[in-house]
């Protein structure tokens, strides 16, 4: 589906911005371990782009697998929720919001599973 093409596109793009605003706009603002925070939310944000634009492509090769737009769906979700948790508590320290972060977790986990699925059911 174009909608992962696109959304792992800007989901990348995002990623480097934040990327790059936590080197060098957020290094003497916060504590290094509210740093690693950030970057563990970039990583996690950029190794999940590139997910939902494989994902795009191979719904564009298998349109009728519902599994693989659900996978796409979860991984989408998994960003919002997983790093976008991590940067929302850098920037404001509201701690509670770490509750948030394994929901994003379990939504790329399952994302995964569900991409392993959906390929390993179609024929060789």
């Amino acid at each position: 589906m174009k909608v992962f093409v696109i959304s792992g596109s800007l989901s990348a793009f995002l990623g480097v911005a934040l990327g790059a605003f936590g080197a060098h706009g957020l290094k003497a603002r916060v504590s290094p371990e509210m740093l690693t925070v950030w970057q563990t939310g970039v990583q996690y944000h950029l190794v999940h782009a590139l997910g939902l634009v494989l994902i795009g492509i191979l719904c564009h090769l298998l349109p009728d697998i519902a599994m693989l737009r659900n996978a796409g769906w979860l991984l989408l979700a998994g960003t919002l929720l997983f790093p976008g948790s991590l940067y929302l508590l850098v920037l404001t320290d509201i701690r509670i919001l770490g509750i948030i972060t394994p929901l994003g977790g379990l939504s790329f986990l399952l994302g995964w599973l569900l991409l392993a699925l959906a390929v390993w059911r179609q024929p060789a």
